[in-house]
């Protein structure tokens, strides 16, 4: 085995040998021509926390003192409704679009009428139970230090997610955000949010304001794809050339239901499995210096 952690039980792959030969692949190229490209809730944030569900961007304010009982209620009625058509093996990408358009709409709506205060931002991620997956220190920190760029794209809240990261202590230099960010008046209180709404089903290039980002790497050809939908399978569009891509998925819930579609699409499935390890072996073994 090259890479230790994939002999992990969590791990599940459709086809070892093939994974194997990216892996060499991205090796040979080395740090100088990789990128990583990853959704943020639960994928960089954990799923579950001392078996308890963590939050999501929208649930930590969703769940925070600065929203009204009676909007909390409406937007669990949302979620209700839509996540389980979001997660809906049945349906296709197609189907899901439409409705998760309707969904994010109606919550930033509900949001818009609570007059959130940009400075309470900070303090109620503090207090929230939101968690980076174990092993994120290493993760986050690796890539800096070889100067692997990292692109996080996110169907999540910018704010939010940047806060996280950075009371974590590991915003550095070479992240990317690409998420929807609330807009602030003068007095810095919400009042929207800026540009086209990025939902679980849309993360290509249709809502790639700024593609010149992938333009300036675009001698980066290696890419890590971390995500734990269907939908963040297409996180790596705005990519003008891929040579070697390795999609690591982290399936969370609906294990059953969802395992072959996953191994199907990802290279690498990770059951229930709450760390980076994998990310941090494959990327210690492509950065190691002989």
């Amino acid at each position: 085995m090259l890479i230790p952690e994939l002999s992990k039980d969590t791990v599940r792959m459709k086809d070892p040998e093939k994974v194997q030969e990216l892996i060499l692949a991205l090796k040979s190229g080395g740090d100088k021509k990789l990128q990583v490209i990853s959704d943020f809730d639960m994928t960089l944030s954990r799923f579950k926390y001392n078996g308890k569900r963590s939050p999501t961007c929208y649930n930590i304010i969703d769940n925070s003192k600065m929203i009204s009982d009676d909007c909390r209620k409406k937007l669990k009625d949302l979620f209700n409704i839509y996540y389980p058509l979001e997660i809906d093996p049945n349906r296709t990408s197609q189907e899901k679009f439409p409705l998760m358009v309707e969904w994010w709409s109606k919550a930033h709506t509900l949001l818009c009428e609570q007059r959130i205060e940009k400075q309470m931002l900070a303090q109620v991620v503090k207090e929230s139970q939101a968690r980076l997956r174990e092993g994120f220190e290493e993760f986050f920190d690796t890539l800096h230090q070889s100067e692997i760029p990292l692109f996080i794209f996110s169907a999540g809240i910018g704010d939010v997610l940047e806060e996280i990261i950075r009371q974590a202590g590991v915003y550095h230099s070479n992240i990317k955000v690409v998420s929807n960010y609330m807009n602030f008046d003068d007095n810095g209180v919400m009042n929207g949010f800026k540009g086209e709404i990025i939902h679980t089903y849309n993360k290509n290039n249709s809502v790639l304001r700024d593609t010149e980002y992938f333009q300036q790497i675009s001698h980066r050809t290696n890419i890590i794809l971390l995500g734990d939908t269907l939908g963040d399978l297409t996180m790596s569009e705005g990519v003008t050339n891929v040579e070697n891509i390795v999609r690591i998925g982290f399936l969370n819930d609906k294990v059953e239901e969802l395992t072959d579609q996953f191994l199907q699409s990802y290279d690498i499935v990770l059951i229930r499995d709450e760390t980076l390890d994998v990310a941090n072996g494959i990327l210690n073994f492509i950065t190691a210096k002989d």
